[in-house]
This record gives C-alpha cells, structure tokens and sequence, in this order.
C-alpha cells in the first residue's frame, strides 16, 4: 500500500501546481471513491483508490517513462534559459514534474532517449554493473581499417583513460561509411573521441537501440511515446557485446 496527499497526486499529474490541486480540491471538483474531498492533505491510496476530478477517473501514473527520437539541436536536459531541451519538447499531455533525460545524448546527436521521473529506474538503467549496452549508428569521415575493429575490442586509449571493449561493424563501406558501434559507458562524447583517436572522425551520430529496447521507426524526431512494463523491462534484457544486432 502507497499512501500520498491528495494535493500531491493531483499536481504530479500534470493537473497544475500544489496550490493549483488544493483550490481544485476545495472547490468540491475531486472525489475519492465516489465520495467528495475538500482536504488537500487527505491521503489516498494509490494502489487501490479511485480518484475522479470533475467526475472524470484519474488515470494514476506513479512514474512515467517515455522514449523519444530526439532530433540534433537540442540539449539533453530538464531546462536551459539558453536553449531548447527534450523535455521542452514533450507536449503539454507529456509533461510532468521532475522529468529528465536518463543518460545523455551530445547535442548533435539524434536518436533513442528515456525520459522518465523514476530516478531509480534511470540509475539502474546507466550503472556500469547493470551491463546495459547503447548501440549508434555512425557516419565517419574516413574508411574504417581492421585495426579500428581491434582496438575497439580490445578498448580504445583515450588520454585520460581506457575505454571498456566496445563493438565495431561496418555496415556500408565507401569514402563516407556508415557503421554500428556498441558500448557499454556513456561517458561525454565518448563515441566521438574513440574514432578521433583513431584517427577518424564523426560527422554523424544515432542512437538506435538500448539494451534490448529498440527506437521505434514511426516516431518522428522530436516526437516521444509511452513505454509499457514490456519495453521498459526491455532495456535490461541484454547483457552481451554479442546479443545486440
């Protein structure tokens, strides 16, 4: 059993504010499994009771959990007075308190992001230890060579450290190929200085694939879905260099 304040659950529904909930609640406009509450302290219990707001059922949501195909140009953050965010992008049906991007994408950077107000889920989601894998498509400058796949496995040396073995494959090959890479880290612009050092370089980036849950295809950049408890359970479902293709 979940206990919470009345004004509480109201306002982490995206109903407005706390005060917002409370004068809701003192207008007579909430009720509490059929019965009319006018006390913002009132303690609900999320598991089993109904709460209506203008005789319509509130459909409770403890956490919420979306994945989005974030588009370049826009900062992987809650909010930034200089600039646009994912979040700012959800529209208003979306939008709730508290909610962040889990991991980050760099800016130019498109593709697969969890945005979600579980902090747990996002930590469990991002320790090393869980052996969540990110998979990217790339677009490189340059040809890739059979040292690249080599070091890549073996981990590439960085200045300031060594990166965990990753997967490299390329996909089409030419002047400009286009390849998969496979990491396990998220560490900042970490795919990017692996081909820099090896010399190439990244003029393209996407994230496809966490874990085991994969970008939806239909979702437009910029746009942003529900997941399930399939998808979500999805994320954890893969835990091997070898699993994901």
């Amino acid at each position: 059993m979940s206990m919470e304040r009345l004004d509480k659950i109201l306002a982490s529904q995206n109903l407005g504010s706390r005060r917002d909930a409370g004068a809701m609640i003192r207008r007579g406009v909430v009720a509490v499994n059929g019965s009319v509450v006018r006390k913002a302290d009132y303690k609900v219990d999320t598991q089993s009771d109904e709460v209506t707001v203008n005789g319509e059922p509130l459909n409770f949501r403890e956490f919420l959990y979306l994945m989005m195909n974030k588009p370049a140009g826009v900062l992987s953050a809650s909010r930034d007075t200089r600039a646009r965010t994912v979040v700012d992008l959800l529209p208003p049906e979306q939008r709730r308190r508290g909610l962040f991007p889990a991991g980050r994408l760099d800016r130019d950077t498109e593709g697969l992001l969890i945005i979600t107000d579980d902090g747990a889920f996002a930590h469990r989601m991002l320790a090393p230890k869980s052996h969540v894998y990110k998979l990217y498509e790339a677009v490189l400058a340059r040809p890739v060579v059979p040292e690249d796949i080599a070091a890549f496995e073996n981990g590439v040396e960085l200045k300031d450290r060594t990166c965990l073995p990753a997967r490299l494959e390329v996909l089409e090959d030419g002047e400009r190929p286009l390849v998969r890479v496979q990491i396990r880290e998220g560490k900042f612009h970490q795919v990017k200085r692996m081909f820099l050092a090896r010399g190439n370089e990244v003029l393209k980036l996407k994230r496809v694939q966490i874990g085991g849950l994969k970008l939806d295809e239909k979702l437009a950049p910029g746009a942003a879905r529900e997941l399930d408890k399939c998808e979500r359970s999805a994320i954890f479902s893969q835990s091997s260099l070898s699993n994901i293709h």
